[in-house]
Protein backbone atom coordinates (compact mmCIF):
# COMPACT_ATOMS: atom_id res chain seq x y z
CA UNK A 1 0.00 0.00 0.00
CA UNK A 2 1.81 3.16 -1.08
CA UNK A 3 2.27 6.07 1.46
CA UNK A 4 0.29 9.22 1.74
CA UNK A 5 3.69 11.84 1.72
CA UNK A 6 1.45 14.64 2.96
CA UNK A 7 0.35 12.70 6.01
CA UNK A 8 3.91 11.75 7.01
CA UNK A 9 6.42 12.99 9.34
CA UNK A 10 9.85 14.22 8.00
CA UNK A 11 11.30 11.82 10.32
CA UNK A 12 9.29 9.39 8.78
CA UNK A 13 10.41 10.13 5.39
CA UNK A 14 13.77 10.36 6.12
CA UNK A 15 13.46 7.12 7.71
CA UNK A 16 11.94 5.51 4.30
CA UNK A 17 14.26 7.00 2.07
CA UNK A 18 17.23 5.51 4.22
CA UNK A 19 16.20 2.42 6.02
CA UNK A 20 19.68 1.74 7.64
CA UNK A 21 19.13 1.65 11.13
CA UNK A 22 18.64 5.10 12.84
CA UNK A 23 21.57 7.32 14.63
CA UNK A 24 20.51 7.01 18.66
CA UNK A 25 20.95 11.07 19.47
CA UNK A 26 24.04 11.24 22.09
CA UNK A 27 22.83 14.37 23.63
CA UNK A 28 25.59 16.56 22.79
CA UNK A 29 23.26 19.44 22.65
CA UNK A 30 24.59 20.91 19.28
CA UNK A 31 21.35 20.96 17.62
CA UNK A 32 19.56 22.92 20.21
CA UNK A 33 22.93 25.52 20.20
CA UNK A 34 21.05 26.87 16.64
CA UNK A 35 17.74 27.73 18.68
CA UNK A 36 14.86 25.88 17.25
CA UNK A 37 12.81 28.53 18.98
CA UNK A 38 13.16 30.36 16.13
CA UNK A 39 11.49 27.83 14.08
CA UNK A 40 8.60 27.14 16.41
CA UNK A 41 5.41 27.21 14.21
CA UNK A 42 1.64 28.50 14.82
CA UNK A 43 0.63 24.80 15.71
CA UNK A 44 3.02 24.64 18.54
CA UNK A 45 1.71 27.67 20.06
CA UNK A 46 -1.54 26.16 19.44
CA UNK A 47 -0.77 23.31 21.48
CA UNK A 48 0.86 25.18 24.43
CA UNK A 49 -2.11 27.35 24.55
CA UNK A 50 -4.39 24.33 24.55
CA UNK A 51 -1.86 22.66 27.20
CA UNK A 52 -2.00 25.72 29.56
CA UNK A 53 1.68 25.81 29.32
CA UNK A 54 2.32 28.92 30.29
CA UNK A 55 6.22 28.80 31.14
CA UNK A 56 6.08 28.23 27.37
CA UNK A 57 4.62 30.86 26.34
CA UNK A 58 6.38 33.48 28.51
CA UNK A 59 9.70 33.08 27.14
CA UNK A 60 8.38 32.52 23.60
CA UNK A 61 6.13 36.40 24.06
CA UNK A 62 9.49 37.84 25.97
CA UNK A 63 12.35 35.89 24.50
CA UNK A 64 11.58 36.29 20.42
CA UNK A 65 14.73 35.76 18.24
CA UNK A 66 14.76 37.63 14.93
CA UNK A 67 17.83 37.02 12.39
CA UNK A 68 19.65 40.43 12.73
CA UNK A 69 23.02 39.74 9.62
CA UNK A 70 24.21 35.81 10.69
CA UNK A 71 22.72 35.35 14.07
CA UNK A 72 20.10 35.47 16.01
CA UNK A 73 19.28 38.01 18.79
CA UNK A 74 16.40 38.59 21.45
CA UNK A 75 13.65 41.36 20.29
CA UNK A 76 13.04 42.43 23.75
CA UNK A 77 16.62 43.28 24.61
CA UNK A 78 18.88 42.63 21.08
CA UNK A 79 21.49 40.49 22.50
CA UNK A 80 22.51 37.49 20.68
CA UNK A 81 20.98 34.34 21.18
CA UNK A 82 23.18 31.38 21.53
CA UNK A 83 20.46 28.62 22.14
CA UNK A 84 17.36 26.94 23.01
CA UNK A 85 15.95 28.49 26.18
CA UNK A 86 14.75 25.09 27.18
CA UNK A 87 18.07 23.06 27.26
CA UNK A 88 19.87 22.61 30.09
CA UNK A 89 22.75 20.34 31.02
CA UNK A 90 22.08 17.21 33.83
CA UNK A 91 24.77 14.60 34.78
CA UNK A 92 27.14 15.56 31.77
CA UNK A 93 24.72 15.42 29.21
CA UNK A 94 21.96 17.72 27.79
CA UNK A 95 18.57 18.03 28.16
CA UNK A 96 15.21 19.29 27.20
CA UNK A 97 13.38 20.79 29.69
CA UNK A 98 10.10 20.68 27.95
CA UNK A 99 10.52 16.98 25.59
CA UNK A 100 7.16 15.81 25.67
CA UNK A 101 5.92 19.22 24.18
CA UNK A 102 8.69 20.31 22.09
CA UNK A 103 7.84 22.08 18.69
CA UNK A 104 7.81 20.31 15.70
CA UNK A 105 11.40 20.91 14.17
CA UNK A 106 13.02 19.46 17.36
CA UNK A 107 10.95 16.64 17.24
CA UNK A 108 11.12 15.55 13.90
CA UNK A 109 15.01 16.38 13.97
CA UNK A 110 16.81 13.10 13.09
CA UNK A 111 20.42 13.17 14.71
CA UNK A 112 23.26 12.82 12.00
CA UNK A 113 21.02 14.42 9.31
CA UNK A 114 22.71 17.65 8.93
CA UNK A 115 25.58 19.49 9.87
CA UNK A 116 24.41 20.42 13.46
CA UNK A 117 25.13 17.15 14.18
CA UNK A 118 28.95 15.81 15.16
CA UNK A 119 27.47 12.69 13.90
CA UNK A 120 27.32 13.81 10.70
CA UNK A 121 28.71 12.71 7.83
CA UNK A 122 27.93 13.83 4.54
CA UNK A 123 26.20 11.03 2.65
CA UNK A 124 22.56 12.44 3.49
CA UNK A 125 22.72 10.46 6.89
Amino acid sequence: MPHDLNRLSDRSIITMMNPQEPLQCRRCGKCCLADMVAYVTPEDMTRWIREDRSDILHIMENEQAVWQGDHLVSRRTGRPIYGCPFLEMLDGVFSCTIHITRPGVCRNYVPGSSELCPQWSGNGR
